[in-house]
């Protein structure tokens, strides 16, 4: 709960400018992709300082890692202190016609594809720690829609041994994770971590449409939003933060 404390007031604060200190890196080539990221840093940094790794969103189809909304937010982030690392995802949700219940593979891909790339880019943040200055101890996920959805993936894939999580060491964990309007998508079973998640801080409106709210079930597949993280979180303790937005969509 500590570490959610930490990110609360600036996570409900406004935006400003466009930041202006950045480095861009390579971080991964997939597919023949190439995948950036982009570095922002406040002028001090010490050992209590968090980097926000960032996903945009997009619906898995388009978005960018530097939008002029993103870069706003980036530079109120910096302003208070925080590290950012914004990064790429292939999308792979674009071009793709007829998802729906019946077609819902290709969704599970570009999720998994998502959550390959946001670990690839933990792993390469890790690994330049030094470099960066970044304390490993401090670093959360945040995104909003698909990129909400990526970073609660990322740390169910890390909190389950699941899709390429050994690129990161065996004692790895996330100081936090901070989903706007974001899920956690299944093909089998219900939400269950073979470790404790990293404490989470989850945003959403009651009346989201695209991302559900609560959860959407169809035979084995479920689509568990903001509510019903929150009954699993309860149910066994899981350190997280939740703030709904009555009758708001996504």
């Amino acid at each position: 709960m500590k570490k959610i404390t930490l990110l609360l007031t600036i996570l409900l604060a406004g935006i400003g400018a466009i930041a202006q200190d950045m480095k861009t890196y390579l971080y991964a080539e997939r597919d023949t992709t190439q995948l950036y990221l982009d570095f922002y840093a406040p002028e001090n940094v010490n050992d209590s300082t968090i980097c926000m790794v960032y996903v945009f969103g997009g619906g898995f189809i388009g978005g960018q890692r530097d939008g002029k909304f993103e870069k706003a937010y980036f530079k109120q982030l910096v302003d208070e202190g925080f590290q950012v690392a914004a990064i790429d995802y292939r999308l792979g949700l674009k071009g793709v016609k007829g998802l729906g219940v019946t077609n819902s593979k290709p969704l599970e891909d570009a999720i998994n594809m998502a959550t390959e790339d946001a670990i690839s880019a933990l792993a390469y943040l890790l690994e330049h720690a030094n470099e960066l200055k970044i304390n490993k101890d401090w670093m959360v996920m945040i995104g909003s829609s698909a990129g909400a959805i990526t970073s609660l993936h990322t740390d169910y894939a890390l909190c389950n041994g699941l899709l390429n999580s050994d690129l990161l060491p065996d004692d790895f964990r996330l100081a936090g994770v901070v989903s706007y309007a974001g899920a956690i998508y299944l093909s089998k079973g219900q939400v269950e971590y073979n470790r404790t998640p990293a404490p989470t801080m989850l945003f959403h409106g009651t009346a989201d449409g695209l991302v559900a709210y609560d959860k959407l079930k169809f035979f084995n597949i479920g689509f568990y939003g903001t509510n019903s993280l929150v009954k699993r979180f309860e149910k066994f303790g899981y350190p997280y933060f939740a703030r709904r937005f009555k009758d708001y969509g996504h």
